[in-house]
């Protein structure tokens, strides 16, 4: 794992820090709870670029310890547990919540579902130091996954994530510690039990094993119990996650009804009690890794 890095030069949430809920409208029939504004770390896809890979795959490799002896209670801040939640870590900048990504993964999710759709946002800073809120993001979402397992069981999560937020997402799934990583000094990986309540797992412009190796880390590795409900999708000539170099394709997936609604299909058919075959992602332009 990389040495640590002095966080003092950057502003992180205290610890114990609690946002109030709050609710938003989408539309008619589409009324979502969001818990708390999302803090999360997307991909700066232009030089120079900060990623700590190792750092974020070891914590995402424990977080069952972390999150039960963490959270004693749901996210839902004593509302009923909810049906279905999607859980969203946004891109590096983008606005605090779900991120234009987010946004619109969610509205159109909801319009193939039918009903309410609970929305947690990752919650840690939208900072490109993956050292510092890049951790933060990866405990944030696997405690809230723990907590809402053990507290909500029937409720159905769908994992999502856009960028540098989709990584993270990723690295939550993730089996174990990468090599060269001291696991005494990580939380453990999530316990196989959790992934029977993610019902789908959608990762938007997810950084792929080129763009890992050019930044010197790890790819991110989607744990066994997850590989059949997860979709990475990717935008044609993406150079984050396909072997293009058309930069302006990685911020537009908001903008890209094809993309959105290919994680959405995905997404409502494994809420719908889909096959869960694995899909891969097959958008023009190529990739160059899983």
């Amino acid at each position: 794992m990389c040495a640590p890095v002095d966080s003092s030069a950057k502003p992180r949430l205290a610890e114990g820090e609690v946002t109030c809920a709050a609710s938003f409208d989408l539309g008619e029939n589409s009324r979502l709870t969001r818990h708390s504004p999302g803090h999360l770390c997307g991909m700066n896809v232009r030089p120079p670029l900060r990623f700590p890979g190792y750092a974020l795959a070891a914590a995402a490799a424990g977080l069952s310890a972390y999150a039960l002896s963490a959270v004693s209670a749901p996210s839902a801040s004593a509302q009923p547990c909810p049906d279905t939640q999607v859980v969203f870590a946004r891109g590096t900048g983008e606005p605090p919540g779900l991120g234009p990504t987010g946004e619109a993964f969610v509205n159109a999710l909801n319009s193939r579902v039918g009903r309410p759709l609970d929305v947690y946002p990752v919650n840690y800073p939208a900072s490109d130091d993956w050292a510092t809120s890049g951790l933060d993001g990866i405990r944030d979402a696997g405690a809230h996954v723990v907590s809402m397992a053990a507290n909500c069981p029937q409720t159905k999560m769908v994992l999502s994530g856009y960028s540098q937020g989709a990584a993270v997402m990723g690295f939550t799934t993730s089996p174990a510690v990468p090599d060269g990583v001291d696991p005494a000094t990580v939380p453990k990986p999530l316990a196989p039990s959790v992934a029977d309540h993610v019902a789908a797992v959608v990762l938007f412009g997810m950084p792929n094993v080129r763009a890992m190796n050019f930044l010197g880390q790890p790819p991110v590795v989607i744990g066994p119990a997850f590989q059949g409900k997860t979709i990475k999708v990717c935008a044609p000539e993406d150079p984050v996650c396909s072997d293009g170099m058309n930069f302006a394709a990685h911020d537009a997936y908001a903008q890209d009804g094809g993309v959105i609604d290919k994680g959405a299909d995905f997404a409502a058919s494994r809420l719908g009690g889909g096959s869960g075959a694995p899909v891969t992602v097959a958008s023009p332009g190529g990739g160059f890794g899983e």
